[in-house]
């Protein structure tokens, strides 16, 4: 039994890690700020989560577990909240969801910059 329950904590620390890089790279590479939300608040739900649970198996039924969970609990209603109020924050400020590109929008269709400019 002990050797599934650490088969089963590692495939979910694994998976959790790997979401985890994922999100990060969704952050660097995705082109718009609402894409960029979106990939951290999988990270926060998916990924934590799946960490979490990993950790609570290699901790067995102790109070680190009751922690852990409550720690889970405390992510799962704060992550989509945050990642709301970033997005209402960003819509509030004039930022346009429809619009694509890589993040800069002192930029016109030539690529020159208006920053600097008369």
């Amino acid at each position: 039994m002990s050797l599934f329950i650490d088969i089963a904590s590692w495939l979910l620390l694994t998976a959790g890690g790997c979401l985890m890089a994922a999100s990060g790279l969704g952050l660097v590479r995705l082109p718009n700020l609402f894409a960029r939300i979106h990939a951290g608040g999988l990270a926060d739900t998916g990924g934590a989560a799946l960490l979490i649970l990993g950790m609570a198996l290699q901790a067995g039924w102790t109070l680190v577990t009751v922690k852990l969970i409550m720690i889970g609990i405390f992510l799962f209603f704060t992550a989509p909240t945050a990642g709301h109020a970033l997005a209402h924050a960003a819509l509030l400020g004039g930022i346009d969801p429809e619009a694509s590109g890589d993040g800069d929008e002192d930029e016109d269709d030539t690529g020159d910059s208006h920053v600097g400019s008369p």
